[in-house]
Parts: C-alpha cells; sequence; structure tokens
C-alpha cells in the first residue's frame, strides 16, 4: 500500500502543516493516523482531484473552486465527516470547506461524498490555522463549525486546544456580517474555557446569554463522539455565536 502523503491524487504537502526551519509550533493536533484501508487510499488516488484543494498559502477564490457564488459554511476538524456529509445532503444551496489533518477520516469522506454525488463540498487536509489565515478572506464565511474537538483533557497539555483567544479572533475576521459560529463538546471544562475565551471576543455575541448553551440544533447530527460522551455520563454544550 502506498503512503498517503505521497499519494499521486493528493498532490499536497508531505504532511498537512507547513514547516518553518528552526521553529516548533504548538498545534493542536498529533498526527495519529491510525490504519490506512486500501479504500481509502483509492479515495485520494481517484477522487482527491475531484473534492480536494491543496493548500497554497494563497487566498482562494472559492467561487472559481465550486463554480458558483453562493453562501458558506466552513467546518474544522471534521473527524469521519458525518456532521459534513449530512449538512452537504440537507443544505445544496450553501458551499462547504471541511478541514482535517488526519487522513483516514478524509479518505473515508471522499468515497462518501462519490457515493452522493456531491457538487457542494470541498476539503482541505491541511492544518485549519493555516488555511485561515492564508487562504480564507477576511468577512467571507457565512458561518464557521467546530464539533468535537480534540479537549487536551491533561492540564498540561490545555496550551494545544483549538480554541483560545488568539485563534477565536482569527475566526471572528472570517465570518461575515450576521454570520455565525457553533461549537459542541463533551468536556465541560472545554465548554467553560470555550466560555471564558469566546465571551470575551469582540464582534460576536453568545445567542444563549453570557455561559449559555442551546439545544442540539437540526443541522447538526448526533455523532459517534456525542453518543460516547453521553454514555460516559458527560454532557453535551452546543454554544452558538452570532456575529455582530
Amino acid at each position: 500500500m502506498t503512503d498517503p502523503f505521497s499519494s499521486d491524487g493528493r498532490k499536497a504537502p508531505p504532511k498537512p502543516f507547513t514547516a518553518t526551519e528552526g521553529a516548533r509550533k504548538i498545534r493542536s493536533f498529533v498526527l495519529r493516523q491510525g490504519r490506512f484501508t486500501d479504500a481509502q487510499q483509492r479515495a485520494f488516488d481517484e477522487l482527491w482531484p475531484r473534492f480536494g484543494l491543496a493548500y497554497a498559502g494563497t487566498p482562494r477564490d472559492f467561487d472559481a473552486a465550486f463554480g458558483r457564488r453562493a453562501p458558506r459554511i466552513l467546518e474544522i476538524g471534521f473527524g469521519n465527516g458525518e456532521a459534513l456529509r449530512y449538512s452537504a445532503q440537507r443544505d445544496p444551496a450553501r458551499d462547504h470547506v471541511g478541514i482535517e489533518v488526519h487522513a483516514p477520516g478524509v479518505g473515508r469522506l471522499l468515497n462518501a461524498l462519490a457515493a452522493d454525488a456531491a457538487t457542494n463540498v470541498k476539503l482541505y487536509h491541511h492544518d485549519a490555522v493555516e488555511v485561515l489565515e492564508h487562504e480564507i478572506a477576511d468577512a467571507s464565511l457565512d458561518e464557521a463549525r467546530i464539533y468535537f474537538p480534540d479537549p487536551w483533557h491533561k492540564k498540561r497539555h490545555h496550551k494545544r486546544r483549538l480554541v483560545n483567544p488568539e485563534f477565536a479572533a482569527l475566526l471572528v475576521r472570517k465570518l461575515a456580517p450576521g454570520g455565525r459560529l457553533h461549537l459542541a463538546t463533551d468536556w465541560q471544562d472545554y465548554a467553560e474555557q470555550m466560555w471564558d475565551v469566546l465571551d470575551a471576543t469582540p464582534g460576536i455575541a453568545n445567542r444563549a446569554g453570557p455561559r449559555g448553551s442551546v439545544p442540539r440544533p437540526d443541522w447538526r447530527p448526533q455523532t459517534h463522539f456525542e453518543a460516547r460522551g453521553l454514555r460516559l455520563g458527560h454532557g453535551v454544550w452546543d454554544l452558538l455565536y452570532d456575529r455582530c
């Protein structure tokens, strides 16, 4: 089996982030790729040119990529793609951009999108921070979604959590006026941190009020992450913020 990072179909850097000589950057992910199946490898080889966006580090013309102008949803860390696929099926009027660093999940979603004959989804296999900084224009997103990000539950690892003041400010900058930010987590400690950060971030307002959450919206399916959390006795918190 070939290495997914060197697949001819992927046409992307050897790793899903840009390495800076002599610098070590703290990231919100560790590459635990897991088993990469033959079907996932074929998906990269055959379907990446159709659904994939190779990170270039320059502003992206998404209208050209999708062949139309439409409101745009960004999902960061889509995992196996369950929620992204669900949304794309239910909301064909909007374009969906997904970002995921773990190759098996990308491969699985590529196969699902082909089965759906999807035309409103494009995927990055790259670091979300770099994509947001360099490829997504300010005030261009109708919605940004982050579902069940890695909680990095050990205190010494909290610095790796994706939701921090710098990242929140970056997200808000990318949201269009009237846009929406939706997060979900099954770790109360992470929900508390999200409130600490986002309730204090200029430019967005918590739809449920300070330190508030909303019932799971119908556009987010109950994922296996959520089911796992419920089985473990965890709560699940959906946080919804409006760009103001």
